[in-house]
């Protein structure tokens, strides 16, 4: 042992379950664990006792949001994590895992439910930041909220409010620089790879799966399979355009087609109506061609008008905690 290694001081950091939680919901989850409160209400709350910052953060970026339809609404935060809304059927990922048999009318649904949530978070100056198919969860109706608010809240001006330091996973990341920069665009980007997963049931390139049986596997993903993710989407190796009726919308979102998520919602909703008519999508939702161009390039497009002047911030940080 040399000199400098005996001044290493060692730290155990113990996991906690407050009083009033029954049993965990998410046992395999990230930094905060779910449980549940009863019937109606689970608490958030982190893994380690001492780190409740992303959770404050979180408590106080659903208070801008308030009351929707389309988000999973808060109950107050306590001294042990935050309240919310229980959703008894679960993140979207886990009920198609479950459910492979939903029918086209009620998955085309959760996509423009999807969208809404996003249309809607936008409109309050919130990007999420974190986009993916377990951040949908369904409630007792089975109608689909976002959840997991650890993203950014932006004044009108463009400064920054409220920053959990949350971003996308591999498969819904716009390649960019700065790589934790988010936006608009990076959010519209995230929706485009949580609705082929609505529509199909599939992931992204479901050939890039990742495996966390060992820690070998978990070095092999990022190591090569990340990398191969990111080379396909720098290279508009997107999904097949013509494998489902929301082809052309997905297509649109990767390839940053759309200025804001309300033109999302409007193209999904006139595919629904197309194919409850008996028409096919492609009267009413174009596919992109490749002389399409990308909108909205400055990095507040679409959010806050008076600070699209600003320059992106050289690194990201926890704000508001």
């Amino acid at each position: 042992m040399t000199a400098a290694m005996t001044n290493i001081t060692h730290i155990m950091l113990k996991s906690y379950t407050p009083p009033r939680v029954k049993r965990l919901i998410n046992p395999s989850g990230g930094s905060c664990n779910i449980g549940e409160i009863d019937d109606t209400t689970v608490l958030k709350y982190p893994r380690i006792k001492e780190d409740m910052k992303r959770v404050q953060i979180e408590a106080k970026m659903l208070e801008v949001l308030g009351p929707h339809p389309r988000i999973v609404q808060s109950k107050g935060l306590t001294e042990d994590g935050l309240l919310l809304e229980f959703m008894p059927n679960g993140n979207v990922y886990d009920y198609l895992s479950v459910h492979p048999d939903v029918p086209l009318h009620r998955r085309l649904a959760w996509c423009v439910q999807a969208a809404e949530a996003v249309a809607y978070i936008h409109s309050r100056r919130v990007v999420h930041c974190d986009i993916r198919h377990d951040n949908f969860l369904l409630d007792a109706n089975l109608d689909l909220k976002l959840a997991d608010f650890q993203g950014q809240h932006f004044s009108p001006t463009g400064a920054i409010v409220l920053d959990g330091g949350s971003c996308e996973s591999a498969k819904a990341w716009l390649p960019r620089h700065p790589p934790d920069r988010c936006n608009v665009r990076t959010d519209l980007f995230a929706l485009g790879s949580a609705l082929q997963f609505l529509i199909t049931g599939a992931e992204v390139f479901p050939d890039l799966v990742r495996s966390s049986e060992t820690d070998d596997d978990i070095m092999r993903w990022f190591h090569e399979t990340e990398p191969e993710i990111e080379r396909r989407f720098r290279a508009g190796e997107f999904p097949p355009a013509d494998e489902h009726v929301c082809a052309a919308v997905t297509a649109r979102c990767w390839r940053q087609l759309y200025t804001t998520a309300d033109q999302v919602v409007a193209d999904l909703k006139a595919i629904q109506a197309a194919i409850a008519r008996g028409e096919s999508p492609e009267t009413c939702v174009a596919l992109p061609n490749e002389h399409d161009q990308p909108c909205g390039e400055r990095w507040l497009y679409g959010l806050c008008e008076e600070g699209e002047h600003l320059a992106t911030p050289p690194s990201r940080n926890l704000i508001g905690f």
